[in-house]
């Protein structure tokens, strides 16, 4: 998978408006996604986040897994895990979703992931530069997330740049 080399950064505060839209910063758009390009993929990734992804990017990262487990399944190694694979079709079928970027980086945020991401028209939305994605956050997950992650940020920072 090709990663873009440059890093996607910023933490910026945005409201979900009245038809669900919510407008990216430039600077985060710029980052991700090539001049061309309008689609990107919504992903569910934890309660109260949702992450936007370059298709091509997204594409390729899910394809490699679901062609793992096509040729298991046709090679009869996961005849015994039916309820595993039901559960993993169920969470794959709601798991992403295209969606378009518009003019200054709008885009509507789909029923289904306004709901994981808990919010409402007027709610604000954390808008974070995940370095190879930009993530969505409901502004309390944030909160928690940070408080848990932020105490291990030297350790990962000396492991990824050693």
């Amino acid at each position: 998978m090709q990663l873009n080399a440059r890093l996607i950064l910023g933490e910026y505060s945005r409201t979900l408006d009245e038809r669900y839209r919510l407008s990216l910063p430039p600077e985060l758009v710029d980052s991700l996604f090539p001049a061309d390009e309008e689609i990107g993929m919504l992903a569910k990734e934890r309660a109260g986040c949702l992450s936007l992804w370059r298709r091509d990017i997204w594409q390729e990262r899910i394809a490699t897994g679901i062609e793992l487990i096509r040729q298991k399944l046709a090679a009869h190694r996961l005849d015994a895990q039916v309820g595993r694979l039901q559960i993993f079709g169920r969470l794959l079928s709601t798991r992403f979703r295209e969606v378009r970027i518009g003019d200054r980086g709008r885009f509507v945020i789909p029923e289904g992931f306004r709901e994981f991401l808990q919010v409402e028209p007027g709610s604000d939305v954390l808008v974070i530069g995940a370095a190879v994605c930009i993530e969505l956050w409901h502004p309390e997950a944030w909160r928690r997330y940070v408080r848990r992650r932020m105490p291990q940020f030297q350790q990962l920072f000396e492991e990824l740049s050693a």
